[in-house]
């Protein structure tokens, strides 16, 4: 029995496996523990194992390298089309080995032990960016309750918040303001966590070649450049700026038929978290790139001519996307510095001609 194809369906406690040989048929059906999987790869003769991207799939297919197998990672909504009739584990693992035969199946780069640290960082401080959130919108709600208005702004509460509870005419009883004390301590406690991982976040792009370049883009600060390296990596897997651009959900959806093109709104697909942190980092950037005479501004303003304030957000926050591809490609800060500061004498051309630096 030759398995050229293994197709692992992990679960938390047990996985499913499928073993193809050359001809595609199923030569393997086996169910184990997911401890069981590792000891039974490193039996095998080398081969290609596939898996979905999920949880625990970056960890284990770096240990199936270290074994000599080739990984490929796979989204899971490209394996589901290869899912035949009922839907149960042992058929997940077929049809993840059956999808990774396909020639034009678009895989996943295994992330590295500091990319998924790294990504941990930002998920840790977003929950906390969370509760933080939700603390604030209660205290507004408490005091709200009793007629107290604060005007909208995070830092414009944490100014005002003194003065009312040293209000002692604004109808707070004794308890109330125990409370929103409390609510102001834990609110101090998880800013200053916040403020923490930021910091670490800083040092790391302090110390990091490729962050570095990101965040001389307009539009890119540590938290975008930062992401970007943990969640892209040297974007080898991108073939172009627009595959990342697509990969981030920040193009057009499309519903073309019989031969007439139509354009929706963007397709949202890909890292939620990333599209978010570039579109406000457009936003940030937009009216300063606005007044510049730069092609980038220029492109810009044209387009604010004609399109709503959002619509051109949102077409800037792609532009920077694209942008971020050539720059973990490997492109020089030098280079980026002067597109940025649109330098004369060092035009777009010495890098990129003109007419494609306006479809990046």
């Amino acid at each position: 029995m030759r398995i050229v194809m293994l197709g692992i369906d992990l679960g938390k406690n047990l996985c499913s496996l499928a073993g193809l040989d050359e001809t595609g048929a199923v030569v393997l059906r086996r169910r184990m523990k997911r401890a069981s999987v590792l000891p039974f790869t490193a039996q095998l003769e080398i081969c290609t194992v596939a898996m979905e991207a999920c949880c625990g799939a970056h960890h284990l297919g770096r240990q199936l390298v270290a074994q000599g197998h080739v990984v490929r990672l796979m989204s899971p909504a490209y394996v589901q089309p290869y899912v035949k009739a009922q839907k149960n584990d042992e058929r997940d693992a077929e049809a993840i080995a059956e999808a990774a035969t396909r020639p034009t199946m678009r895989y996943v780069e295994i992330k590295s032990e500091a990319q998924l640290e790294v990504q941990s960082l930002h998920r840790v401080r977003g929950r906390l960016v969370a509760e933080r959130t939700a603390l604030i919108n209660q205290l507004r709600a408490l005091m709200l309750e009793r007629g107290i208005a604060v005007p909208q702004g995070r830092c414009k509460l944490a100014r005002y918040l003194p003065e009312i509870l040293a209000d002692e005419r604004n109808g707070l009883g004794p308890r109330l303001r125990q409370l929103i004390e409390d609510i102001r301590e834990e609110w101090r406690s998880i800013d200053q966590r916040i403020k923490g991982y930021d910091d670490e976040l800083a040092e790391q792009v302090r110390n990091e070649d490729t962050a570095k370049r990101l965040i001389s883009i307009p539009g890119i600060g540590v938290l975008t450049a930062t992401a970007l390296v943990a969640a892209v990596g040297n974007a080898q897997t991108f073939s172009c700026g627009r595959d990342l651009a697509a990969w981030l959900g920040l193009v057009p959806r499309q519903a073309t038929t019989g031969g007439k093109p139509r354009l929706l709104h963007i397709s949202k697909r890909g890292n939620g978290y990333l599209r978010m942190l570039l579109i406000h980092g457009a936003r940030t950037a937009l009216p300063g790139l606005a007044k510049k005479d730069t092609p980038l501004g220029r492109w810009v303003k044209a387009l604010l001519a004609r399109a709503h304030r959002n619509v051109v957000t949102v077409a800037l926050a792609n532009k920077l996307a694209r942008i971020a591809v050539l720059t973990l490609s490997g492109l020089s800060s030098a280079r980026i510095s002067s597109v940025r500061a649109g330098d004369p004498a060092r035009p777009q051309t010495a890098w990129i001609s003109r007419t494609a630096w306006l479809r990046i």
